[in-house]
């Protein structure tokens, strides 16, 4: 299968070499010539046999929207776009309508993994048509992690419900992280009696019922940098967490541990927290998402 990717950042890089290494052939674009395999979207559709499938792997929002908007000129009739930006999932309807007249497919897909997917694979959730979804499974199989389909990739429902799920993902992501940094503040504030919070994080890797890959890059974070002297307790939010909760409202589901932990995030912008610093750690151990220096 020959696809092409549009997005080539710190996630569609990776995305193209795990591809690669998984034998999809994948024409690349992205307006950084450097790490580019065509010049324009347009070569990039010339580039690819019909019917052609295009992944765009770019920022939400309106740049997602104008290469959408792009490839509903360069496409044709029977061709699939796959969205797998953190896009809201209701700008999911206005991608698919932007390319429905020309009879061009819609799939949207929730990716989680960071810069860590290149080794591990990354969790998809995905949005749309059966039959749309069936036909990309090559692409969704290539980038999963190895083992059951089951474990790893999720066919979650209509049009929106790949993103949705992420949103969702994303949301319980941002409470765990917080759970992990407010411990991390607490032991380190009994230093009398703590003496290794770092081997202490360490000992819950095994045989407890804390045990995750957060708390393995948390550890990991703080093997580099015991008191995370070089990071300031500076956290961007950046979108999900909020989006979720709107969520929540609209529908009257009570969300108060994620809530709570979107509204901490503004607390690392009035004063450096330990809490926050450990929050910005995990951010770059998972996501490479930049963190300010003290």
């Amino acid at each position: 299968m020959h696809i092409g990717l549009i997005g080539l950042g710190k996630m569609g890089n990776n995305m193209r070499a795990r591809l690669r290494k998984n034998g999809i052939e994948v024409t690349g674009y992205d307006p950084n010539q450097a790490v580019s395999d065509v010049a324009t979207i347009a070569e990039l559709a010339a580039a690819l046999p019909a019917p052609r499938i295009v992944w765009v792997m770019v920022p939400s929002g309106a740049i997602t929207t104008g290469v959408i908007t792009e490839l509903s000129a360069a496409l044709s009739e029977g061709d699939l776009v796959i969205e797998g930006g953190n896009s809201r999932f209701s700008d999911d309807f206005k991608h698919a309508a932007l390319l429905v007249d020309k009879g061009i497919n819609y799939v949207d897909c929730g990716v989680s993994g960071g810069v860590w997917g290149l080794e591990n694979g990354y969790g998809l959730m995905v949005g749309g048509s059966a039959e749309h979804v069936e036909y990309a499974m090559p692409v969704f199989d290539a980038l999963r992690p190895e083992g059951p389909r089951a474990e790893g990739f999720v066919h979650a429902g209509e049009t929106g419900a790949g993103h949705y799920a992420k949103m969702v993902h994303n949301g319980i992501e941002y409470a765990v992280m917080q759970a992990w940094a407010e411990g991390y503040e607490l032991l380190s504030a009994r230093s009398d009696i703590i003496k290794d919070v770092t081997g202490t994080f360490k000992a819950w890797q095994r045989g407890t019922v804390v045990r995750s890959w957060l708390l393995e890059l948390l550890v990991k974070a703080l093997e580099e940098d015991p008191k995370f002297e070089d990071i300031e307790g500076y956290v961007e939010d950046s979108g999900e967490g909020r989006w979720t909760v709107e969520e929540a409202l609209n529908n009257a589901v009570p969300v108060p541990t994620i809530s709570a932990s979107i509204f901490a995030r503004f607390v690392s912008r009035q004063d450096d927290s330990p809490s926050m610093k450990a929050v910005a750690a995990l951010r770059k151990q998972f996501g490479g998402h930049a963190v300010r220096k003290s």
